[in-house]
Formats: C-alpha cells, sequence, structure tokens
C-alpha cells in the first residue's frame, strides 16, 4: 500500500439498488443508466449487486458464462465501456464465469479500473445452500466455489472483496483486515426473508469488528422463479452507522468515505491492535 501521506484524503462511492431479471441485454441497458447517473452524481467508485447481468434459474448461468478476459464477452465488454466511459471504478459481482466444470461456473466479482482494465478478480467462496421453511436454495448445484482472499487497490483505498453469503463468515473479513482493507465491499442478491431479519445487523457487525466502511449494493424487488429480494443497498462507516441507505425502488445511494475519520475510529478503539488470538 502506499504511505499514508500520499493516499486520498476521500472518495465518493455508491451502491447501486437493481431488480435484475433473466434478460441480459435488458439489465445491461438499465445499469448503463445508472452508472451514468452515480458517476454525474459524483462517485469515483460504484458497485453493483449480485446477479446484475442475470437474475434467472441457476442452471440457466451456464449459457451465458464468460471467459474472463474474453473481449468479446457482453457482459465484460460492457462493463469495460462503462468504466472507460464514465472514468469510474466499477467492483461488479457476481456474473457467472466459465470454470474448469463447464456445468457449474464460478460467481465472480471483478474490479474493473477507469482505463477498463481488470484490476482483480475474487470468486465467491461461501456458497448458499439453505432451508428457509418453503424455500430451498442449493448454490452450490450450478456454482463452483472460489478459494482465494482478495484485495485490490483503488482510489487509494485498499478494498476488501466478498459477494453476498460471504457476509455470515467474519474470518473472510478477519482476513481482508489483515491485508490492509479499509473498505469492504458487499454484493449481494439478499432473500426478502434473511434480508428483513439480518441484513443490517450482519453488515453493521463487519463494519464495527473491521472497522471499516462497508459497500453493500443490492438487489429488490421479484426475480423469475418466484425469487423475493430484500434491497436497502446501503453504505456503513467504521463506526457502524448506516450513512446512506435505498429506499424500495431501483436506484444508488453514495456517500464520502472519510480517511481521517476512519483513522480516528481505529486510534480511539484499537481493537485491530488489541488482538490476541
Amino acid at each position: 500500500m502506499p504511505e499514508s501521506d500520499s493516499r486520498p484524503d476521500a472518495l465518493t462511492a455508491a451502491v447501486l439498488q437493481l431488480s435484475s431479471q433473466a434478460v441480459v441485454s435488458d439489465n445491461l441497458e438499465r445499469l448503463d443508466a445508472l452508472v451514468r447517473d452515480a458517476a454525474k452524481a459524483g462517485a469515483r467508485l460504484v458497485v453493483l449487486p449480485e446477479n446484475f447481468a442475470f437474475f434467472g434459474a441457476e442452471t440457466d448461468k451456464r449459457a451465458i458464462a464468460e471467459r474472463l478476459g474474453d473481449p468479446d464477452a457482453p457482459i465484460q465488454a460492457a462493463l469495460r465501456r462503462l468504466a472507460s466511459r464514465e472514468r469510474v471504478t466499477l467492483i461488479a459481482g457476481g456474473f457467472p464465469e466459465r470454470s474448469e466444470d463447464p456445468e457449474r461456473p464460478h460467481n465472480t466479482s471483478v474490479v474493473i479500473s477507469p482505463v477498463a482494465e481488470i484490476a482483480a478478480v475474487y470468486r465467491k467462496i461461501h456458497l448458499f445452500d439453505v432451508e428457509l421453511g418453503s424455500e430451498s436454495y442449493r448454490e452450490s448445484k450450478a456454482t463452483s466455489p472460489g478459494a482465494e482472499v482478495v484485495s485490490a487497490a483503488v482510489e487509494g483505498f485498499e478494498v476488501g472483496l466478498s459477494i453476498c453469503y460471504d457476509l455470515r463468515f467474519p474470518e473472510l473479513y478477519r482476513r481482508l483486515v489483515e491485508r490492509g482493507a479499509e473498505v469492504l465491499t458487499v454484493p449481494a442478491a439478499f432473500t426478502l426473508n434473511t434480508g428483513k431479519e439480518h441484513w443490517h445487523v450482519l453488515l453493521r457487525a463487519r463494519a464495527i469488528e473491521s472497522q471499516c466502511y462497508v459497500l453493500a449494493a443490492a438487489q429488490w424487488g421479484n426475480h423469475p422463479g418466484g425469487r423475493a429480494t430484500y434491497g436497502h443497498a446501503l453504505i456503513c462507516d467504521p463506526w457502524g452507522t448506516v450513512i446512506a441507505e435505498a429506499s424500495d425502488r431501483v436506484g444508488f445511494v453514495s456517500a464520502r468515505l472519510d480517511r481521517a475519520f476512519l483513522e480516528s475510529v481505529r486510534e480511539r478503539v484499537p481493537a485491530l491492535r488489541h488482538r490476541r488470538l
């Protein structure tokens, strides 16, 4: 990481709230307009939710899964075009990336720089295999898990990457903080039922224990197959305060990430230095 006196004092970040469906081109068209508006509002970093490009049947992901770095891949081409046009860093996750198992692509988050380069790649480690009464989810049936903890330098801040269900595993975020993370991204498609109970408390907990800003982009509303997502895309500061939150609609919220405030939290309560285990 660069020396502290060479790092920027602040960064304006935006998190998107989408209601993605099963048609990739339609989703990318709506995404284009929202990223443009977020950039006009001053955002230099824009985080997209999980399933931003496709939210349909899990098994249908195989047909649209892309090879990372393929210049003709429509999802990646759209992301590169957007980042370059708006001069922003995009953190886009997750979308289907081809894996060694053709039946089970990765659920992948990529960092796209303002010069349209892939700056970092994170593949979702924890897959959503749960029973919620009448709802049953088996992400592992159609998705290959990742294995690497990933962070990246973005606009002078160290950013730790994760996706949705990862949020329930604090050890991942501890590893990210050990790598120097100051900002954590959580692109998500939280179910309506779990979101109502756990979304805010988990995000605030990760911010407090990690003493990081948390950027949580979200899916909201109804999707194919009877899926319903909670929304409430938000930005949380290192004290655990929600400083921006989306209402029940498609859109975005943004906030200023202040380095002096982050450092003051870590000085006032030096929990990261006090760790014994």
